[in-house]
């Protein structure tokens, strides 16, 4: 089923056409609450009001001409603006390709060092989303650069990849802030693991070694993007083992998924933030949501149903 989605995902035709049918759009309300910005700062303020905090984040991706680049970044300014004046904690987190990195990287840069200043003056954090393993060492290079000036910057990392535990070695003297993941593309065994058991134990070990480095004085801000609440819970008992409190890190989920949970965790002292995607150009991103947990076709088809 995962390899199913993820083919979905990348191919063409399907991309072009399936998100014009009424019940993939009925189906995709599953993980967002709407297409436009004011749907997605709606439904964070309803997560602020009990005490989660959003990340928001503009749809798109593998932009062809740098035109649509500055577009996009006008539309996270407006964003900021807007978290700001309602008096938002809410930080946006941002995907290099949908800001023209395939075809300048030096403008991408421009476009992220703007938005960190902005984020900045409201004490907020900007975040670079991971990609497809084909931008993995070109993304953290990028980061690397962004962080040198920019201290409120941060970057998503997958623990399906072998090189994952090499990343967060090079990344801790930075003192970054680190969102881990578990994968959401198809990639080779050579470079990815591909069993859910192993993927799981190599999440719990990046977060425990990212935990030591904060018991041992980094200031790291470790993000632990995963609705595996088994394993939040998990990396927790090590945390406290460590003599670190539950807001030594974060939860990181995704809109539409375990708000039950997230209230919960919220609730026990976890501190909890909220992926809230808004965009026209969801169709990819949502069949990678799907192919992360195959059991939510079902309940997505069930939302698809008049």
């Amino acid at each position: 089923m995962r390899r199913v989605l993820l083919w979905m995902a990348g191919n063409r035709w399907l991309r072009r056409h399936l998100p014009r049918l009424w019940f993939a759009r009925r189906a995709v309300r599953r993980f967002m609450p709407g297409e436009d910005v004011d749907a997605a700062l709606a439904a964070g303020a309803v997560f602020e009001r009990e005490s989660i905090v959003p990340i928001y984040t503009r749809l798109g991706e593998n932009l062809t001409d740098i035109a649509e680049a500055d577009v996009t970044a006008r539309e996270y300014h407006d964003l900021l603006d807007r978290m700001a004046d309602a008096g938002s904690r809410g930080e946006i987190s941002v995907k290099l390709t949908q800001l023209g990195f395939d075809l300048d990287a030096e403008r991408t840069l421009d476009h992220m060092r703007r938005l960190a200043d902005q984020a900045a003056t409201s004490g907020g954090d900007v975040w670079i989303d991971i990609e497809g393993s084909a931008y993995t060492e070109s993304t953290i290079a990028f980061f690397e650069r962004l962080k040198a000036d920019h201290p409120n910057t941060g970057i998503c990392l997958q623990a399906y990849l072998r090189r994952t535990a090499a990343d967060v070695q090079r990344l801790l003297p930075l003192d970054p802030g680190i969102r881990l993941v578990k994968g959401a593309y198809a990639e080779p065994a050579e470079i990815a693991y591909q069993s859910r058991s192993d993927i799981d134990a190599n999440y719990v070990a990046l977060s425990v070694g990212i935990l030591g480095a904060v018991a041992a004085g980094r200031r790291v801000r470790l993000g632990l993007g995963t609705h595996d609440v088994r394993l939040i819970e998990q990396i927790a008992e090590h945390a406290a083992a460590l003599g670190l409190a539950r807001n030594a890190f974060e939860v990181q989920m995704l809109y539409g998924i375990r708000a039950d949970e997230q209230r919960r965790l919220a609730r026990e002292g976890f501190v909890v933030r909220d992926l809230i995607a808004y965009g026209a150009a969801w169709y990819p991103w949502y069949m990678r949501r799907l192919a992360e947990r195959p059991a939510n076709v079902l309940f997505a088809l069930r939302q698809a149903l008049p």
